[in-house]
C-alpha cells in the first residue's frame, strides 16, 4: 500500500508494460492521474474484459446441460448478493458491522464477481456519492453518455487507481489491501475451481452431461458477464429510468425492474437520499432481497448493528403528501 501512495509522478497506463503488469499487481507504479486527463478508453485495459466476453462464445462448442444452467443462475445470484451486500452496503457505506475474519471472507466472496477489489470498488463508489451527476462523477450518464457510464469509465487510466487515503477505515487491514492489489487472484482460483468441479462431475456423475469446460463457460464466463452488465446498469440506467421520491440534487431514481435484477439496488433514489441504511427498499413493498438475506446473516451472528432508515426519512415522505399507507415499519426500519 505504501508504494501505491508514494509513487509520485508515475501514472497507471503510462506504458503498455506498466498496464500489463497491473493486470496482476494493480498497485504497480500506481499514483494519481490528473483529473483533466481525457476520458478515453485504454485499449490495454480492455483486453481482459474482451477475453471474458469472447469466452462466452465457447457455449457453441460445449453446449449446455441443466446442471450448468443451474450453476450459472446460482452463481449469478450468489455473486450479485456479494456485490450488493458486501462491496456496496458494507465496504462502501458501512451499513452494518462484522468481525475482521468475516470481513475478509466477504471481500474474497465479492472478488469472485470479477469487479476488481473491494477497496477499489468502495473508493470509487464513495467518490460517486460525493459528485453524483456532476462533472467529476466517473460514470454519470447525464454528463458522459450511456456507454461511458456503463462500461467505458473503468477502462480509463484516471479511474484505475485505488486511492487508499479515501478509504482509511479499510485500508488499515493488510489482508484487504492484498486482495485489492492482486484482484485477479480470486477470480483465477474461482474459474479453476469451476473447471475442476465440472471435470469431477463428468467423471463421477456422467449422467449429468456436464464437463470441466462447460462448467467454466456457463459458471464463470456467461454468469460473470451477465452479472457485470446488470450491475453496471445501476450506473447507466438507475439515473435515467424510474421515479424520484426524494429531491437528491441528482437524477437517481427508483426502479422495480432494476431492483429485482440486482437484488435491491434499484431503489437508487432512496439510497441517494439516505445512503447509510442497510435497506434500500424503504417500504415493505419495495423488494430488497439483499436486505432480507442480510437479516438472515444477522440471525446467525455473522453481522450486527444493521443501520435502519431513520424515522425522519419517513416523516419527510409523509410531510410531502404521501398516501396514508406509506408508514414506516413498526421496528423503525431496521427489519
Amino acid at each position: 500500500m505504501s508504494r501505491n501512495l508514494e509513487q509520485n509522478g508515475k501514472q497507471p497506463g503510462g506504458s503498455q508494460w506498466t498496464a500489463l503488469v497491473q493486470w496482476f499487481d494493480t498497485d504497480f507504479q500506481s499514483s494519481d492521474v490528473p483529473l483533466n486527463e481525457a476520458r478515453q478508453v485504454d485499449l490495454v485495459r480492455c483486453i481482459p474484459f474482451l477475453i471474458l466476453h469472447v469466452g462466452c462464445l465457447g457455449v457453441f462448442f460445449v453446449g449446455w446441460s441443466w446442471v450448468a444452467l443451474l450453476a450459472a443462475g446460482l452463481l449469478y445470484v450468489g455473486r450479485m448478493f456479494a456485490v450488493t451486500a458486501f462491496y456496496h452496503r458494507y465496504f462502501s457505506h458501512r451499513t452494518f458491522r462484522t468481525s475482521r475474519v468475516v470481513q475478509f471472507l466477504f471481500a474474497a466472496w465479492g472478488a469472485t464477481a470479477v469487479q476488481r477489489g473491494a477497496l477499489w470498488w468502495a473508493h470509487h463508489h464513495r467518490h460517486h456519492h460525493r459528485h453524483s451527476d456532476e462533472e467529476d462523477d466517473a460514470h454519470s450518464p447525464h454528463r458522459h453518455g450511456f456507454w461511458w457510464s456503463h462500461l467505458g469509465w473503468f477502462t480509463c487510466s484516471r479511474n484505475f487507481r485505488t486511492d487508499y487515503a479515501k478509504i482509511p477505515d479499510f485500508a488499515r487491514f493488510p489482508e484487504l489491501v492484498f486482495l485489492n492489489r492482486f484482484d485477479s487472484l480470486v477470480p483465477a482460483l474461482f474459474a479453476g475451481g469451476l473447471f475442476l468441479l465440472g471435470a469431477a462431475l463428468e467423471h463421477w456423475a456422467p449422467t449429468l452431461g456436464t464437463s470441466g469446460l462447460q462448467m467454466l463457460i456457463w459458471g464463470f464466463f456467461i454468469s460473470t458477464m451477465v452479472l457485470f452488465h446488470v450491475t453496471a446498469s445501476i450506473n447507466s440506467l438507475a439515473h435515467v429510468m424510474g421515479k424520484k421520491r426524494f429531491e437528491t440534487g441528482d437524477e437517481s431514481r427508483n426502479s422495480l425492474v432494476l431492483a429485482l435484477a440486482t437484488l435491491g439496488e434499484g431503489w437508487h433514489n432512496n439510497h441517494h437520499h439516505y445512503m447509510h441504511s442497510v435497506r434500500q427498499g424503504f417500504y415493505w413493498w419495495e423488494i430488497d432481497i439483499t436486505f432480507y438475506l442480510l437479516k438472515i446473516f444477522e440471525k446467525f451472528g455473522l453481522i450486527w448493528d444493521l443501520r435502519p432508515v431513520p424515522e425522519r426519512v419517513y416523516d419527510e415522505v409523509a410531510s410531502h403528501g404521501a398516501a396514508a399507507s406509506l408508514v414506516p415499519p413498526t421496528n423503525g426500519g431496521a427489519g
